[in-house]
């Protein structure tokens, strides 16, 4: 490849030429039905999205921070109650709690960059109603103790799946261990509109009925109003273009494997500290992270080297603005606020090229 030219961290259009025919006649396909709002795509790829997940119930919705906040509503969780999730997450996991007037409880991560299930414990209060399980950056959480935790104190579980379309954990896919399972539909996700996106998937019939009719301005049926409910409404085209996406979803997945399965077995670098996948668990590659006590050096190494990178996240939750009122200063999560400086993202895309993945990996192991 010429050198001058510059690798993204991320690219869409790829993914689309890879099945252009295909998502462009489906989108024609749905324009020209002339339903355009909770037709017979939404309820098409709910079905095969539940079948997917061999779970019971999809509800599609309008993004993914709908999808979070609408499930801590349904559940009846908000204020004077705490709902437990990782440090190191993208805020949005703490809107869904927060938008409802519920108090996070934040938690280290582990190795994983998931939550650290030896940690929950000494956190749960009498106040404390549910937790959050965010199966960042592509990996299964460990499913088994978490849900042991939230048997012995009769807490609710909520699993936030937007990075993890796809991951299991000991064969069974997240978002159907707990109560809820939260996914986004966002263009950049393994599952990707080309949009906004969202949906809820459940195994209990009166979660997904509850949602279902919030949904829809908390109707049943039009005009016969139930609760004051919400418009979150996945829309025909979007749906109709993620069915076209669902059916290669497993080589889309696959292809990622094998892009991080060379960087993981060729990239040489003692100053770089590589993702590792944890025992039982499944990783469907969201983002391919890395660690570096140099990021900020090494990050302008490659950009100098016409390598995009992007940090996932620089700030904490808990440290930023909009959460100041939680009064939580620097030094409180040692470990989540190691990670957000030392992180650091590097490219990789469904259409990334071999010749691109030599480039980038010849790159790093010359840092």
């Amino acid at each position: 490849m010429d050198r001058n030219d510059r690798i993204m961290q991320n690219r869409l259009d790829r993914g689309f030429f890879q099945y252009q025919y295909e998502l462009e006649k489906k989108a024609l396909d749905v324009l020209r039905s002339g339903w355009y709002v909770l037709g017979r795509e939404v309820s098409s790829f709910e079905t095969e999205f539940a079948d997917y997940l061999d779970s019971k119930y999809c509800v599609g919705l309008a993004s993914g921070l709908d999808a979070l906040w609408i499930a801590f509503r349904v559940l009846g969780i908000g204020a004077g109650d705490e709902v437990i999730v990782q440090g190191n997450t993208y805020i949005a996991s703490v809107m869904g709690i927060t938008i409802n007037g519920a108090t996070p409880v934040f938690v280290e991560p582990d190795e994983y960059y998931n939550i650290d299930a030896a940690r929950i414990e000494e956190k749960i209060t009498a106040k404390t109603k549910a937790i959050l399980v965010v199966h960042l950056y592509g990996q299964a959480s460990n499913m088994d103790e978490i849900m042991k935790i939230a048997e012995k104190h009769k807490l609710r579980v909520v699993e936030d799946c937007a990075q993890s379309h796809g991951a299991k954990y000991d064969g069974r896919m997240t978002g159907t261990f707990g109560d809820i399972g939260c996914f986004s539909f966002y263009p950049s996700k393994n599952l990707g509109a080309f949009g906004d996106g969202g949906a809820i998937v459940t195994n209990d019939p009166d979660i997904e009925d509850a949602v279902r009719v919030f949904r829809n301005y908390g109707s049943e049926k039009r005009y016969y109003n139930r609760v004051v409910g919400t418009n979150s409404r996945l829309d025909e085209i979007q749906a109709g273009l993620l069915r076209v996406k669902l059916s290669h979803l497993q080589e889309l997945e696959d292809e990622k494997r094998a892009i991080c399965g060379k960087y993981l077995s060729e990239i040489k670098n003692e100053n770089i500290i590589l993702p590792q996948i944890r025992p039982g668990a499944t990783h469907i590659w969201h983002q391919f992270v890395v660690r570096t006590d140099r990021r900020d050096e090494f990050m302008d190494y490659l950009d100098k080297n016409n390598i995009g990178t992007i940090i996932h996240y620089p700030i904490p939750p808990h440290l930023s603005e909009a959460y100041s009122y939680l009064g939580l200063r620097v030094g409180e999560l040692p470990i989540t606020e190691e990670y957000a400086k030392t992180i650091l993202s590097l490219p990789l895309y469904n259409g990334m090229t071999e010749e691109e993945q030599n480039y980038v990996i010849e790159c790093v192991n010359r840092f």
